[in-house]
């Protein structure tokens, strides 16, 4: 009798520790990920950087993934999906287009030539 309670309390060691390291190893595997986007623009001002969701791998969802100032990650449609989104990572990236002047106009009376 003294075997068989051995012969238990091993099988139930090795069942254990095989069970402890398949949930090790998949806690090792957990990814933060958009799973859903929102087309809500974002203020440029609040913006610090952004990561790119390719919906490869452990995160099916294409996203931008936007960091605030404050730490916050804001989930956004993929750049190729959504002009303000590329308008906003050029921002970041420094990479943004001055605006274009536009003529002023007079608020006065014309003059005429004489």
């Amino acid at each position: 009798m003294m075997l068989s309670n051995s012969i238990v309390a091993a099988a139930l060691l090795i069942l254990s520790v095989s069970l402890w390291s398949c949930t090790t190893a998949l806690g090792d595997d957990a990814v933060d990920c958009c799973l859903t986007t929102s087309d809500r623009r974002i203020p440029q001002k609040v913006v610090t950087t952004f990561t790119l969701q390719t919906g490869e791998g452990g995160c099916r969802v294409p996203a931008t993934i936007f960091v605030t100032k404050k730490g916050l990650k804001l989930c956004a449609p993929f750049p190729s999906q959504n002009n303000w989104v590329s308008r906003l990572i050029d921002h970041i990236l420094g990479r943004e287009k001055p605006a274009q002047k536009r003529p002023r106009k007079s608020k006065g009376k014309k003059q005429r030539q004489q």
